[in-house]
């Protein structure tokens, strides 16, 4: 039992180290930047933010295709958060394409623009967070998340107004190990949110949660590079710049990946049943009217085995629904095991299933019949089980496919009425005269 609480904390150790050798490779680069000499280009710095906020606008849309179909709030916040960072970076850039050399003053705002975009990304980090732990169920999502956005926007304006005279423009004192600390508040901010997401990925290990840890971490690196700017765009800058682009691209690849995860779940659930997972009624249509389509056009035949589970009320009286339900999955697990990778099984019914096996005549058709009566006798847990089964084959003749199942059902309850009369037969045998 020692163990294992060792093995967590080494593992805490070296995440621990990883993360801070990070940090300090990243300072150690932007102070090696820091000998480049970079003249200021606007046109390179309203590019980077023209970039970054595309790539916040396309991260909203996504958060809240993500919303809409699973309702986290976090989404919904970051979503909000990248908008109105964008928002900001987008519309400073305006300044630097409209910049001229008798307006150099409008370079001075670069600086300025670039941290209030990070204020407000970090504080919405947070307030998703504190959200999210807090307050994990809400009747009201939209107007507690609206009241979030004007909470963080407030006070942004607040710290603004209050370091109005310790903003990050030109530095002045650029020899220093940090000439511009500024920079590194939204830095601080950003390294609280990445701790606690941290935890959140113990629980939800998703693609999408995943992105968003890195993007925190790619942001700390960006403010730890701003830090270490000491002249206006200067290579640590421009660094900063490139990794905050960098975490939105990021952000934005992982939320892609995580929406066509989901999208692949619900088509998945769309088409199958929720009990066994094999395929449901609808899917079972789609796939008869293909293999009628390829039957038409090769000639080659295909088969449908109905089978309905005998005693399944009697096993609900006798065991309760519970077991019921699991013989239910008992016969699907049957069927997914022991048919091949072409066919497919499907349950359309209460206690009634289908496997279409394709380009199989009804020899094959009976052996596969025979097979799965073979296994269900042969399984010794409790209660046994038994299915009856009607076997119908589309030979290309243009029947509909409801004529298709109506017959294969018409075998399967006239052995299900032939194995009745042999039941009977069994328990009450006829008694012979005896002779005179």
């Amino acid at each position: 039992m020692g163990e294992a609480p060792l093995e967590n904390q080494h593992s805490r150790a070296a995440i621990f180290l990883a993360h801070a050798g990070g940090f300090l490779f990243i300072v150690a680069a932007a102070f090696w930047l820091r000998r480049i000499t970079l003249p200021p280009d606007p046109l390179l710095q309203g590019y980077l933010q023209v970039i970054s906020g595309l790539l916040a606008f396309v991260f909203t849309a996504v958060t809240l295709v993500r919303f809409q179909g699973t309702q986290d709030r976090i989404s919904l916040i970051l979503g909000a958060g990248f908008f109105l960072s964008g928002a900001a970076l987008t519309a400073s850039s305006a300044l630097f394409f409209q910049f001229s050399v008798d307006a150099p003053v409008r370079l001075l705002w670069a600086p300025v623009a670039w941290w209030l975009g990070r204020m407000i990304l970090s504080l919405l980090l947070i307030v998703a967070l504190l959200v999210d732990r807090f307050i994990p169920r809400s009747r009201h999502p939209r107007r507690e998340i609206a009241g979030a956005l004007l909470a963080v926007v407030a006070l942004t304006y607040a710290i603004t107004a209050a370091l109005r005279g310790f903003l990050p423009e030109v530095s002045r004192h650029p020899g220093t190990f940090f000439p511009t600390p500024q920079q590194l508040l939204p830095g601080a901010i950003f390294l609280v949110s990445l701790i606690w997401y941290r935890r959140r990925l113990q629980v939800e290990d998703s693609a999408f949660d995943r992105s968003i840890y890195i993007a925190a971490w790619l942001n700390v690196a960006a403010q730890l590079s701003a830090a270490e700017s000491g002249r206006l765009l200067d290579a640590p800058f421009v660094f900063a710049e490139a990794l905050t682009v960098l975490s939105y691209a990021i952000a934005l690849g992982g939320a892609l990946i995580d929406n066509a995860r989901l999208f692949e779940q619900v088509r998945h659930l769309a088409v199958s049943d929720p009990l066994t997972g094999l395929a449901n009624y609808r899917r079972l249509l789609d796939v008869l009217e293909n293999e009628t389509e390829r039957t038409n056009r090769s000639g080659r035949s295909f088969s449908v085995l109905l089978l309905d589970l005998d005693g399944l009320k009697k096993i609900n009286d006798n065991y309760g629904h519970l077991v019921g339900s699991h013989a239910i999955c008992r016969l699907a697990d049957v069927l997914r095991i022991h048919c091949r990778a072409i066919d497919t099984a499907a349950r359309y019914g209460g206690d009634e299933f289908a496997l279409v096996l394709p380009e199989t005549q009804e020899e094959e058709a009976k052996r596969v019949a025979n097979r799965i009566r073979e296994v269900l006798a042969n399984d010794d847990e409790q209660p046994p089980l038994s299915a009856s089964i009607g076997i119908s084959v589309y030979r290309g003749d243009g029947e509909r496919i409801e004529k298709l199942l109506s017959e294969a059902d018409r075998h399967l309850y006239e052995e299900k009425a032939r194995r009745g009369k042999r039941a009977a037969a069994a328990t009450h045998p006829r008694r012979r005269t005896p002779k005179t």
